[in-house]
């Protein structure tokens, strides 16, 4: 009886499973035969939540995957740092303090935050942190400071910008760099007229400009390039002409912290005698880095919880959040901070959950570099097991909705990639991810909503 009971149940949705392979895979071949497609390959594979197989088309093939690597490296900082995970930024001092004269030095560190002055968390935002910092400097009684302010941005290595990042991406907003210290999210925004550059929501005067924009077309097809710590900075492309605003990345956010913090310290009428130092430009100089006191502590700013930077990481596709993630995880479970150290740990991480190692070839934690080679299954794979987690909903709700379908999306050139979770109106649970690269057509997403309404 049992095993009758068993047969029944199970041809029924064994027929199902088939009538849906073969509508997709009779999608996939009518797309494949388009012209916009004519050089182009595909991984697509789609599972039910058990991680039985319902189609797979090439799912073993690795592409650059985009932004919908952020998955893997989202779900690893959960597990491995806690959904409660908070970073911190201090102050403290060298010296000591008489009748509100410090003799000495003022020193901020931060382990990575990526929220320190950003817009995006109510109570986080930089007029929040502006005035936590000046209320902890009148508590401690300083009203004067002998030394310089000392921006200690040692907590990672070096290299700010992971190897493979594409030239033309570094100095826009979304290629923004790692440091110890960042800064709202190290982005500047550029006031624009046309090609004239009108003005700047921060202090950009370290910074010369070489400005090639031409006007044209309705839409910003303009490009900046900076790099890291350069005092030079060129944009080109075009413009529509009319008052626009094109984002960037800060070349030195530690240093342009400091700036704004030394306006601060003015306009409490807190005197400061020095000038901002950043530990790297003392490296960069080749002159002896100064300690920061272990003791002397008098402000502890902690960013919001994992969870919530998760949430925007996935939703907003935040690039720099991800690749603090990969410098965190490698600092915290490995004891150094670096982009190679933690790409590697991700790359373990998820071959310790069952993926075959030569279908997560990662180069990032964002995607943004072509480097990076995914296999569609391996998307599914790391969905799946994420679902079974128990921050499984701090996960999820991060997830943008396109075509009535909750699923990360991915974009560098030519290449398209969706990954998500969908039930059909028949009740029936999906865990896809589809993979197109070097695909031609300008409406690559309309034509893979497509293939995915065959799940719904």
């Amino acid at each position: 009886m049992y095993r009758l009971l068993l047969v029944i149940f199970f041809i029924p949705s064994l027929f199902f499973s088939q009538g849906i392979s073969q509508k997709l895979n009779q999608a996939v071949q009518e797309f494949l035969r388009s012209d916009a497609a004519f050089a182009a390959s595909i991984s697509f594979y789609v599972s039910d939540e058990q991680g039985n197989m319902i189609f797979d088309y090439q799912g073993n093939k690795g592409f650059s995957s985009a932004s919908t690597q952020k998955i893997f490296t989202a779900a690893a900082a959960l597990q491995t740092l806690g959904k409660e995970y908070r970073y911190i930024t201090k102050a403290s001092y060298s010296g000591e303090i008489s009748k509100g004269q410090l003799s000495g030095n003022l020193f901020i560190t931060s382990n990575g935050d990526p929220t320190l002055g950003s817009w995006r968390y109510d109570g986080w935002k930089p007029e929040d942190f502006k005035n936590k910092f000046i209320a902890a400097m009148k508590t401690s009684g300083i009203k004067e400071i002998s030394g310089n302010l000392i921006l200690d941005d040692s907590y990672f290595d070096f290299q700010t910008v992971p190897g493979g990042w594409p030239w033309d991406d570094m100095g826009n907003y979304y290629g923004a760099g790692v440091w110890s210290i960042n800064w709202r999210e190290n982005q500047f925004d550029m006031k624009m007229k046309g090609n004239s550059i009108q003005g700047f929501n921060i202090n950009m005067d370290e910074v010369k400009w070489i400005n090639e924009v031409k006007t044209g077309g309705n839409s910003d097809q303009s490009l900046i390039f900076t790099a890291p710590y350069s005092q030079v900075a060129y944009i080109n492309g075009t413009l529509p002409y009319r008052n626009i605003t094109v984002s960037g990345a800060m070349p030195n956010p530690p240093y342009q912290l400091g700036t704004e913090m030394m306006d601060w310290l003015k306009e409490a009428g807190i005197k400061i005698h020095g000038k901002v130092i950043t530990t790297s430009q003392l490296k960069i100089e080749g002159q002896k880095t100064l300690q920061t006191p272990e003791s002397n502590e008098f402000f502890i700013y902690h960013s919001p919880t994992l969870d919530k930077i998760v949430y925007w990481f996935l939703k907003k596709s935040v690039n720099l959040y991800g690749e603090t993630f990969i410098k965190t995880m490698a600092k915290e479970k490995k004891g150094s901070g670096s982009f190679d150290v933690g790409v590697a740990y991700l790359k373990e991480f998820w071959k310790g959950k069952g993926i075959h190692p030569s279908t997560i070839n990662f180069a990032d934690g964002s995607g943004l570099s072509p480097q990076n080679y995914v296999s569609a299954k391996a998307e599914v794979q790391a969905l799946l097991w994420s679902k079974k987690q128990p921050w499984f909903n701090s996960f999820f709700t991060g997830f943008p909705e396109y075509n009535g379908m909750k699923m990360k999306s991915g974009t560098i050139k030519n290449t398209k990639s969706f990954a998500g979770y969908h039930t059909s109106s028949a009740g029936k649970p999906y865990v896809f991810a589809v993979i197109i690269h070097n695909y031609q057509g300008a409406k690559v997403s309309e034509a893979l909503y497509q293939l995915l309404n065959h799940l719904k």
